[in-house]
């Protein structure tokens, strides 16, 4: 099992169906989607302050950080 369907299976469906009680339970589940994603992003923002470092190991994690939201901040446009 894949780290996305664990956490899928833990936040729970988000798709509506159409049917009132459903659906406000995934809306909730929704709400958790999107707080774990803002945390994520924070995360990986707060990773690109290494993007110049001199040491090569810390400096590829910031470059890897800063070059993924700059293709997500791309494809979102």
């Amino acid at each position: 099992m894949e780290l996305i369907d664990v956490v899928k299976k833990l936040i729970g469906q988000t798709q509506p169906i159409g049917e009132t009680n459903t659906d406000d339970i995934r809306f909730e589940h929704l709400i958790e989607l999107c707080k774990l994603t803002y945390e994520l992003i924070s995360e990986l923002e707060s990773l690109r302050q290494y993007k110049t470092s001199h040491e090569f190991s810390v400096k590829r994690v910031g470059q890897f950080a800063d070059n993924y939201l700059k293709r997500l901040k791309h494809d979102l446009e």
